[in-house]
């Protein structure tokens, strides 16, 4: 499912305008999005856990020429599954 499908299916279950569905879902998005880069852990009960994980510098192999470098330490998005979210796709 991409993000406009996402939407005709949010607009379909909230008996929403595909215009206001595409309002919500960006909203829900981008507010997820800013919150977590700016180190915030957004928690949806029942959904799961948005966060921000820092990566260590780690050395690595350069695949093309087998050269030995390092990996700069960076900041990623974390996603993990609550226990409700986590039952539902067990079930299918």
């Amino acid at each position: 499912m991409n993000k406009a499908e996402l939407i005709s299916a949010v607009a379909e279950k909230a008996e929403l305008s595909k215009k206001d569905a595409e309002k919500a879902v960006t909203a829900v998005l981008d507010t997820i999005v800013e919150n977590v880069a700016n180190g915030e852990e957004i928690r949806i009960v029942g959904f799961g856990t948005f966060e921000r994980r820092e990566r260590k510098e780690r050395s690595g192999v350069d695949p093309r020429t087998k050269e030995r470098i390092t990996i700069a330490a960076s900041n990623v998005p974390a996603f993990k599954a609550g226990k409700a979210f986590k039952d539902a796709v067990d079930k299918k």
